[in-house]
């Protein structure tokens, strides 16, 4: 018992130890992370309590190590990142997706990282007051240097994958797309892959927040009033940064399928689900960016279908691994459309005199007449974000009125 114990404790200051020329700042600190403490869950798995300025309370991240990581002490391994849903934890993945076993065989770095039940992989705007939460932040700016720093990683693009479901799915595309440069593979199982253009899935956001202490909206602000915000976040509004990563997209459409009861009804969640990765799938297609799109029909929103996703990406993610594409230049390829229309309410008993568009402030065009929809050009402009008002001006039933309205817009190259 007593050398079963002390084979215990030797795997975890081995797995916890700074990797050859690291330092750390104290015992498995550092890069503004500190170590609560460590359990060995078993001869691969070990759970991690850390604690962060970025974040009200310590949380915990799960590390899966390779079969022979203890074996080989001067190998490095590819590290892939592996997210998990909303109103679940780090544990999921091994404790329902069958993680350990699905990577039993992999030379592969496992970390299944503490993401909110609602926190939605994001710095919360918090009504504009700003985090904690600040989950973005802990995991891309603190834990993946935590992770190099301390295990024995190949530390670069090359070398990182991320994946996950249902929220996590967001997070996996979200993070790839936000940090460039960072990820060589992602991977999406029933993800929420375009939270802006599905009027339903807002909804579900706002009522996850205060699952984790928040009030409705605070992870991305009102979704009017904050429409940039959302975007900034959203997969689908920055689909062109994910250029150069191999890219895996799976979903089902709600109705029964393989692993569920012939008798059970449509999964509305999945339902909704698959309308959101049919329109990332589209902006994909519509931007050049080469992707695996698994529409695999009828499926619900469950782990066993989750657990096949993660089965037939690891060959991919391998041999990626193995052979990674070239990271793509800036803004290589990019089709990102810069002519845009713009539709006015309607409103009974109004008839429109005049249209005025202003670009980032500065009047570009004045119109006149009875128009319901503008055309905005911005294909003459650099790179960047604009801010377009239209302001028309008309008569409603005999008095003057106008309306405002605002778009943000990024364009890409």
């Amino acid at each position: 018992m007593r050398a079963r114990a002390a084979l215990a404790a030797a795997l975890l200051v081995l797995c916890i130890a700074p990797a050859a020329g690291a330092r750390a700042a104290g015992p498995g600190d550092g890069q503004g992370l500190h170590v609560v403490a460590a359990a060995q869950i078993d001869s691969r798995l070990v759970d991690l309590t850390v604690s962060t300025a970025a974040l009200a309370a310590p949380v915990h991240v799960r590390i899966l190590v390779p079969a022979d990581y203890a074996a080989h002490p001067t190998r490095r391994y590819p590290v892939l990142y592996l997210l998990h849903g909303a109103l679940d934890d780090y544990r999921s993945w091994t404790d329902k997706g069958a993680a350990e076993k699905i990577t039993a065989s992999a030379p592969l770095i496992v970390v299944m990282p503490e993401g909110g039940n609602g926190g939605w992989y994001a710095n919360w705007l918090n009504g504009g007051a700003g985090g904690p939460p600040e989950w973005e932040r802990f995991h891309i700016d603190q834990l993946i240097p935590w992770l190099d720093a301390h295990y024995r990683t190949v530390a670069a693009r090359a070398g990182r994958a991320v994946a996950g479901l249902s929220m996590g799915g967001f997070g996996a595309m979200s993070y790839a797309a936000r940090h460039p440069g960072l990820f060589v593979f992602a991977g999406s199982y029933s993800g929420a892959v375009d939270i802006v253009n599905n009027a339903p899935v807002a909804g579900v956001i706002a009522l996850e927040a205060p699952a984790d202490g928040g009030k409705p909206g605070d992870q991305f602000g009102d979704r009017v009033v904050n429409e940039s915000v959302w975007r900034a976040h959203n997969p689908w509004d920055q689909a062109a940064r994910l250029r150069g990563l191999v890219l895996t997209v799976h979903t089902g459409n709600g109705q029964p399928g393989p692993y569920d009861d012939s008798g059970r009804p449509l999964d509305p969640i999945e339902e909704q689900v698959h309308e959101m990765n049919l329109s990332f799938h589209r902006r994909l297609v519509d931007l050049g960016i080469p992707h695996r799109w698994d529409d695999y029909g009828g499926g619900t929103h469950s782990w066993p279908y989750w657990q096949r996703d993660l089965r037939e990406d690891l060959p991919s993610m391998m041999a990626t691994f193995a052979h990674p594409p070239a990271t793509p230049a800036p803004g290589a390829g990019c089709r990102t459309r810069r002519r845009f229309v713009v539709r006015l309410p309607r409103r009974r008993g109004l008839v429109i005199r005049f249209v005025v568009v202003r670009i980032n402030g500065r009047r570009t065009a004045s119109l006149t007449g009875n128009r319901r929809t503008v055309a905005v050009d911005l294909r003459r402009r650099r790179a960047g974000t604009y801010r377009v008002t239209i302001v028309a001006g008309g008569v409603r039933r005999g008095h003057r009125t106008a309306l405002t309205l605002r778009r943000t817009y990024r364009i890409c190259c």
